[in-house]
């Protein structure tokens, strides 16, 4: 069996599921697209090759593994994206979730059914419950939910959080403050869609946070995260780092993160917190509107 525990994301990392590109099925049809982003690369000829995304993956395998972090591995599904094993199921506490995501993408999840299986407690929302892991962002007594209300999740293919999923959540972790936040969306332009809550916003550390508050509906949103991290503990990043994915880094423990190496601005500013930054290659998955906390699931992490 495999032991699971998440409270927040930085505490050091024990276990991991990184998705995988191999057989990725190539450039998808535009119509088969569901984020902004893809869909501009797709239109301009520049969407990412499989060898290119393996390549990159199995960088950040390396920095895992040179942490001592054991990961795990979808079973490859032929001609289908597992790269963002984030959204197809998450971890808080002991609880192994696996929501209803999108139908396009049930398929994802049964590529990591060989890992689930061998967790003893996992819960399985009803499908009108509807959330992707990129949007649930634990962070020790509460849990940050990036959503969309009822309006917003029928018109926007990218809104992909409901209120429903909200109130699951309240029900199922009653000891977390469960605090929601509506996100801004767009199905045409990215640099106005913020496809989950890490795409605008993750903390980092032990205290500090990164941030782009106008990926919030409302504006009290983003100063509440502001204001609960202190101001002086908060690297706002511009639209255009926003749209590059500066948000989505993900960390190895406290004190260490991994960055995409073209983040200079905002991996000066890890190196300024005391930070040390594990760089890698990763601008051909930032093409789908993804990056390193998107394809990375966290099992496990260690709590004295």
């Amino acid at each position: 069996m495999i032991t699971i525990k998440i409270l927040d994301e930085t505490a050091p990392l024990e276990a991991v599921i990184l998705g995988t590109a191999e057989s990725m099925g190539g450039v998808p049809k535009l119509e088969k697209t569901y984020d902004p982003k893809s869909k501009e690369h797709i239109l301009a000829g520049t969407f990412p090759m499989e060898d290119d995304l393996v390549d990159e993956m199995e960088a950040v395998a390396k920095v895992l593994e040179k942490y001592d972090v054991k990961v795990y591995r979808p079973k490859t599904i032929r001609n289908l994206n597992q790269i963002f094993a984030r959204d197809i199921a998450f971890v808080i506490d002991d609880k192994l979730v696996v929501p209803c995501v999108t139908p396009e993408r049930k398929l994802e999840s049964d590529g990591i059914d060989h890992i689930t299986e061998k967790v003893e407690n996992v819960l399985l929302p009803d499908e009108h419950e509807r959330m992707e892991g990129g949007d649930i962002m634990p962070w020790r007594d509460h849990i940050f939910v990036g959503y969309s209300k009822a309006a917003d999740f029928d018109k926007y293919t990218v809104s992909r959080t409901n209120e429903a999923a909200v109130a699951y959540l309240k029900k199922t972790f009653p000891n977390f403050t469960v605090k929601a936040f509506e996100l801004n969306k767009s199905d045409d332009n990215p640099r106005e869609n913020a496809l989950h809550l890490d795409c605008c916003f993750q903390p980092v550390g032990k205290d500090k946070a990164v941030i782009y508050p106008a990926g919030f509906k409302n504006p009290e949103d983003a100063e509440f995260l502001i204001n609960f991290f202190g101001r002086e503990n908060v690297f706002e990043i511009t639209k255009e780092e926003m749209y590059e994915m500066n948000s989505n880094f993900f960390s190895i423990g406290p004190e260490v993160v991994i960055s995409d190496s073209s983040f200079t601005r905002l991996n000066d500013q890890f190196r300024k917190w005391g930070l040390t930054v594990e760089e890698v290659k990763y601008r051909e998955a930032a093409k789908m509107e993804g990056l390193l906390r998107c394809s990375t699931m966290p099992l496990r992490r260690r709590y004295e």
